[in-house]
């Protein structure tokens, strides 16, 4: 890899895989996670790709990126820990595949900086009408969240884990709070943080870097920037023993069990990877405990698996199931837990949990976008581990250190999502 420090606030990081015929093009403004700013930041990405002073309309942007051979662009707000990020990407194919020598890179570099530092404007705000079908986009994905019911239970079982912290709210922001946003009110907050946030611009494939700082320098040259900072997360601590249990009822057919632990390990720890090995053996994928015991053994749930917030130190276990057996569902966990706890690995559950890691960890390095998002991740938590570092780290793990991790783990809630006919 290679970085360029562009000024103060914007980074370009390139990252070489010669392997694909395409290049690939990440933009992330990080902002602290908080109420004021969580709705403004989802819905200003939806704008902005919608035009800018380069291409003022979404059929001008089409046309531009058709003419690059069918390069691709999109835009949303990601959060990693307390950050919230708005994010765009982008894609077209490597300059050494192009006709007659042309520099794609650079000029679909030229349209997203545009988005991004040069937007269409009209009177001193965003257009009306783009700002409203927008605006409803934003309210439609978070409805959508809140129908997929299962991504529901997970995320209100974090909440709650993280209760008192910003990491409780979503990144789509809230119905209140998209109301309240206007095109004018988001315009000014577009401008008061275009020069106050750290900005890291990620090329991943084959490319000059030189050819982004050029295209970078051309849109920000004449942009005063003051001093900004990655938002920090910091792990849920509390001293609190007593489980906290939550339930809610919806109109549904199928009850969701969410249980949330403490890890109390942060992503800088360096038991850190035994904790993702544990995860790995605990519920991560058809391998582990939860699959072949609470699913498959016991068909106490439909599905059952459990996952890592490293940035917040949580994990959660997640399980569709009926809801009769919520409680049965439930222990059986526990008791999954406890076995992990005693050494109660099997030769085949370690490898496999192993096996399972590197393999995702490799299949990065055949994804343009997977492999950013490793590396953005890694700047967020402050890791500074290189994928090849990472999968070494991995491999090192041992079965007495995924055991040590286990017992620091601590059971904080358990959250049943029921039918409104449930008593």
């Amino acid at each position: 890899m290679e970085t360029v420090i562009v000024n103060d606030n914007i980074r370009i990081t390139s990252i070489e895989m010669t392997k694909l015929k395409t290049n690939s093009i990440a933009v992330c403004i990080h902002r602290p996670l908080n109420r004021k700013e969580a709705s403004y930041n989802a819905l200003l990405p939806l704008v902005l790709k919608r035009g800018s002073m380069l291409c003022n309309d979404r059929e001008k942007i089409a046309e531009y990126l058709d003419d690059l051979y069918g390069a691709t662009m999109g835009a949303t707000a990601i959060k990693r820990g307390e950050d919230q990020i708005i994010y765009f990407d982008a894609e077209t194919i490597a300059d050494k595949f192009a006709p007659d020598g042309e520099k794609l890179l650079k000029k679909l570099l030229q349209l997203v900086m545009s988005v991004v530092f040069d937007p269409y404007t009209v009177n001193g705000a965003f257009d009306d009408a783009v700002f409203e079908q927008e605006r409803k986009n934003a309210l439609d994905k978070l409805e959508a969240f809140v129908n997929d019911k299962r991504q529901y239970a997970a995320t209100r079982c974090q909440q709650e884990v993280a209760r008192g912290t910003d990491f409780e709210i979503l990144r789509f922001g809230d119905k209140e709070g998209l109301m309240s946003v206007t095109s004018s009110s988001l315009y000014e907050y577009y401008k008061s943080i275009i020069t106050s946030s750290v900005i890291d611009i990620y090329i991943c494939g084959s490319c000059d870097i030189n050819d982004a700082v050029d295209a970078v320098k051309e849109y920000t040259a004449d942009k005063e920037f003051t001093e900004a900072y990655i938002p920090k997360t910091e792990i849920v601590s509390r001293d609190e023993s007593a489980v906290r249990t939550v339930e809610e009822k919806m109109d549904v057919a199928q009850g969701k069990l969410a249980i949330g632990f403490r890890t109390n390990v942060k992503p800088t720890d360096d038991d850190f990877y035994a904790l993702q090995v544990f995860n790995s053996v605990f519920g991560a994928g058809a391998h582990s405990k939860l699959f072949n015991n609470v699913r498959e053994k016991l068909s106490l749930a439909y599905y059952a698996s459990s996952m890592l917030e490293k940035s917040k130190g949580i994990l959660v276990v997640n399980a569709g199931v009926e809801f009769e057996n919520f409680q049965k569902a439930y222990d059986e966990t526990l008791v999954q837990l406890e076995e992990i706890r005693k050494g109660n690995i099997t030769e085949h559950e370690f490898e496999s949990s192993i096996n399972a890691i590197l393999n995702m960890c490799n299949s990065y390095f055949d994804d343009q976008r997977s492999l950013v998002i490793y590396y953005l991740s890694d700047r967020v938590a402050g890791t500074s581990t290189t994928l090849e570092q990472y999968i070494e780290k991995i491999k090192a793990v041992t079965v007495d250190e995924v055991v040590a991790v286990s017992k620091k783990i601590t059971l904080d809630t358990a959250y049943f999502l029921t039918g409104k006919g449930e008593a």
